[in-house]
């Protein structure tokens, strides 16, 4: 899944985007395991991009929940076996 990030948050650490293939918004954090830095992408509505591209302090809550694995329903990709950290 190839995406393309239309804003960033450097301060918090997070950004939104849209996939190239499917057109499917997301929400992503940088987590780290003891291989690899990546990224959990977690999909968004098009009403949450159009909100959180206006204003991304809005997408903190939602942020923070990614963080704490507490919206993993959103996961575009299934975590591998060693899932990483958010950092």
């Amino acid at each position: 899944m190839k995406g393309t990030d239309i804003a960033v948050s450097c301060d918090h650490r997070f950004s939104i985007g849209v996939e190239r293939d499917g057109g499917r918004f997301y929400l992503s954090i940088p987590v780290s395991n003891r291989l690899v830095d990546y990224e959990e992408r977690y999909e968004i509505s098009q009403a949450e991009f159009e909100l959180y591209r206006q204003d991304l302090s809005a997408a903190l809550p939602l942020v923070s929940l990614c963080r704490r694995r507490q919206a993993d329903d959103r996961l575009m990709t299934p975590p591998g076996k060693d899932r990483g950290i958010a950092m």
